[in-house]
């Protein structure tokens, strides 16, 4: 985890850096339809069919026993499965893209609606052949080797700088500047899996022979579950950017977009830290270690949230000024706006924990429950409230609706976990 928060420190700088050169070179509007974009391709998250996240939780206790042959039909089952299902994808994406109307669906106007059709081509296509390229980020954290994930991750985000000031030197078109902008992951992942099988961890280099169709049904199965699970948090986590799109003006897009990026920030270093309680999660499951489970789960949500608090409070008292000096612009939504994403992040962080347990014993179904009814009740809400009372309510009623909705069944489904583990340690007694 030390190695983690120092790694996500240099990470950082690039969207602090990117911000900025990408706010000059695109103008407010154009940004806004990237940010707009950005939501779509989020939204894509499921794209892997929720196979990322049940190869983590497969492999977690084939590393507690030491079964490599176990683990490589894992392995190379998901990568079978996800290279063939991102080549489906980018055929349907670039032969049915000129029939559907982006500009439209992405709340465009008419200055920035030409542009809206690249930029999603763009945007959508690094995502997809990044789907399968990705994976390696699984096996490393199931085998935990997490300070080495995040270096390189850190490091790739690094490469994007130079790609897109080398795109602006270049005086490419705002495509050009986009596509330089997303290149860096699937470039970063290429490289880490070149070392990850090449020598970090051959023997779980993937292999066509090693496939099979009893690896490929576990993985579908629980993945299954897991991809439902990814479409409903894509979809309600993501939403926020077009119903301002479509309720307010691009340029409260532009406001918003900039604030949640900055807030973003402790979210993903709050994510990293927590993600790799997962696999160690599921490796302490496997060897019966249940009061280390209970126990770090309780540490990780004390200094979660404690972090969310203090730095979110950090960010809400000097975010305005941050935000006029760093990114040139003062959000409309001020203060109220700032809160709002705050206090979403604090949930987010406080419940992270043990959302990491459940995910350990795939126990996935009442995460799916908080989370529908947290969609199918944000969406109207925020939609009101931004018409009604502007940008600012839409992280407001986002945070209170998460409080009554997600963390209800986020400690249903804990007890569930534990439970569960405790009938299974005691079955083979009986």
């Amino acid at each position: 985890m030390a190695a983690t928060v120092v790694c996500r420190a240099v990470g950082v700088v690039t969207p602090l850096v990117l911000i900025p050169v990408m706010l000059r070179e695109l103008g407010p509007d154009l940004y806004g339809l990237w940010a707009a974009v950005g939501t779509v391709t989020a939204m894509a998250a499921f794209a892997d069919l929720g196979l990322g996240n049940g190869l983590m939780t497969k492999l977690a206790p084939c590393y507690a026993t030491g079964d490599t042959a176990r683990a490589r039909r894992y392995v190379s089952s998901a990568y079978l499965l996800l290279t063939a299902i991102a080549g489906l994808i980018l055929l349907c994406l670039w032969s049915t893209s000129p029939l559907v109307p982006w500009a439209g669906l992405l709340g465009a106007g008419v200055t920035v609606g030409a542009a809206a059709e690249p930029f999603v081509l763009a945007c959508l296509t690094a995502f997809v052949v990044n789907v399968p390229l990705s994976l390696v980020v699984r096996v490393q954290f199931a085998y935990q080797q997490v300070a080495q994930s995040n270096l390189w991750q850190a490091l790739g985000g690094l490469m994007t700088v130079p790609l897109v000031l080398l795109a602006v030197h270049a005086d490419l078109p705002p495509v050009g500047v986009v596509t330089a902008s997303v290149a860096g992951p699937v470039l970063t992942n290429l490289l880490t899996s070149c070392w990850v099988y090449g020598r970090a961890l051959p023997e779980l280099r993937p292999r066509l022979r090693a496939a099979d169709r009893a690896g490929a049904r576990e993985l579908l199965a629980l993945g299954g579950l897991f991809l439902l699970l990814t479409v409903v948090m894509s979809v309600a986590t993501n939403a926020d950017a077009l119903v301002i799109a479509h309720v307010l003006q691009m340029r409260d897009v532009t406001d918003f977009a900039v604030a949640a990026r900055l807030f973003a920030q402790l979210g993903v270093l709050i994510s990293l830290v927590n993600v790799p309680l997962w696999s160690a999660n599921g490796d302490a499951l496997a060897r019966g270690e249940l009061n280390w489970v209970r126990r770090t789960n309780r540490r990780m949500t004390i200094v979660s949230a404690g972090t969310g608090v203090t730095v979110g409070a950090g960010l809400v008292l000097a975010g305005g000024p941050l935000l006029e000096t760093w990114a040139g612009i003062r959000p409309a939504g001020g203060v109220w706006l700032l809160a709002g994403l705050a206090g979403w992040w604090t949930l987010l962080a406080a419940m992270s924990p043990c959302f990491m347990v459940q995910n350990a014993a795939g126990v996935v179904r009442p995460q799916l429950w908080g989370w529908t009814l947290y969609l199918t009740v944000s969406i109207p809400l925020k939609w009101y409230a931004a018409d009604r009372y502007g940008v600012a309510a839409v992280p407001v009623t986002g945070t209170l609706v998460y409080l009554l909705t997600v963390v209800p069944g986020a400690l249903y489904g804990y007890r569930v976990a534990c439970r569960t583990h405790v009938a299974q340690a005691k079955e083979p007694h009986r």
